[in-house]
């Protein structure tokens, strides 16, 4: 077994490409696949997934919405901890496709809730069509999910299914309190991990572990896997509160400013409102709370509080340690470090994710 003292750190000096390079350089079983290949595997199924062509308004949506431009980070992480333990990747297929269902439903209704303008670079669903229709389509999707999971291994499929409902239960409940926390002041920092371990974080360590259920990983290396996989989705999460303020439109494909617009308790919001004297925080309540100020010019109000209460740097580096923290978990499983190089690899690349 090789040593596993030291795993990789410098996250923030490996780009996606690095990792990319990295990953296919460490994978010298010829059993398993490279990134590129896993890649590949899950657009061709999603691609594959074919929808009636009536009644148009509530299945066009759908297509629209699982067309190519999602990250796939979910389903990916399933197949690569299914690979990575030796289990069949085809079969893991539809489990995989499960989850980036589940995930593309969230996002209909998120954005209705937000009332967000674009998804992915292109118009919203609600926008494209309306309100109803992104409802409606949203529950076809959630529905589908659950049609897709059952095409898992049969004798596999109870634990799959209570991990699955487990997760999407835990996601309706986060949501609920992120809208909730709108409408509050005193949110606190356990209060928003709380909320984002529930919304965010909870789908990639349902992947992980059911990437590993599929693979038949040790028990031990089941329970070290969700955590891992939460510990990556809280700082996945933190990494979208960041770039809603700090990123730009044309990279991210959707409108920024949005928590900032719909008052969010983001990561930011919060360690700004606990730093800032009396008069700062005064400050950037109203600014959240003024609706007639120009979007661009309240993103502009906000970022200037929150650059003088040193707020980016504060956030870059609870993000550092919440993928240390994932990095520690890895280490732990009873797989050697060269096995595990994928999921260092994905830690590595979130570390540089700008969208």
């Amino acid at each position: 077994m090789h040593n596993r003292k030291n795993p990789p750190g410098h996250f923030s000096r490996l780009t996606i490409e690095m990792y990319l390079c990295l990953t296919s350089y460490f994978i010298t079983d010829p059993a398993m696949h490279t990134s590129q290949q896993l890649t590949q595997l899950i657009e061709r199924y999603i691609a594959g997934l074919t929808f009636p062509e009536h009644p148009s308004h509530l299945y066009a949506p759908i297509s629209y919405t699982l067309e190519e431009g999602g990250k796939r980070l979910r389903p990916m992480l399933l197949l690569t901890v299914c690979d990575m333990y030796g289990g069949p990747v085809e079969q893991a297929l539809p489990c995989a496709g499960a989850l980036e269902v589940f995930h593309n439903f969230t996002l209909l209704h998120d954005d209705i809730m937000d009332n967000a303008e674009l998804r992915r670079g292109k118009s919203a669903v609600h926008k494209k069509w309306n309100h109803n229709t992104a409802i409606l389509s949203g529950d076809a999707m959630c529905i589908y999910s659950y049609h897709l999971l059952q095409q898992s291994p049969p004798a596999l499929l109870p634990r799959l299914m209570a991990e699955f409902n487990k997760m999407a239960l835990e996601v309706c409940e986060g949501q609920q309190y992120d809208m909730d926390f709108q409408f509050r002041e005193d949110v606190s920092m356990e209060q928003y991990n709380d909320m984002i371990r529930l919304k965010t974080a909870v789908i990639f360590g349902a992947a992980a572990k059911m990437g590993g259920l599929l693979a038949g990983a040790p028990e031990k290396d089941l329970d070290l896997l969700y955590e891992f996989g939460t510990e990556l989705g809280i700082a996945f999460q933190i990494q979208d509160d960041y770039l809603d303020t700090y990123g730009t439109s044309e990279i991210l494909g959707k409108q920024i400013g949005g928590d900032i617009e719909e008052s969010k308790k983001t990561f930011l919001a919060i360690n700004a409102l606990n730093e800032a004297g009396a008069a700062t925080r005064r400050a950037l309540l109203a600014t959240f709370a003024d609706h007639k100020l120009p979007l661009p010019h309240k993103i502009g109000r906000v970022r200037t509080i929150y650059d003088s209460l040193d707020i980016p740097r504060i956030t870059r580096k609870i993000i550092g340690r919440y993928l240390e923290n994932a990095s520690g978990l890895v280490a732990r499983l009873t797989v050697d470090e060269q096995t595990a190089s994928p999921l260092y690899g994905i830690i590595q690349s979130l570390a540089d994710r700008n969208k």
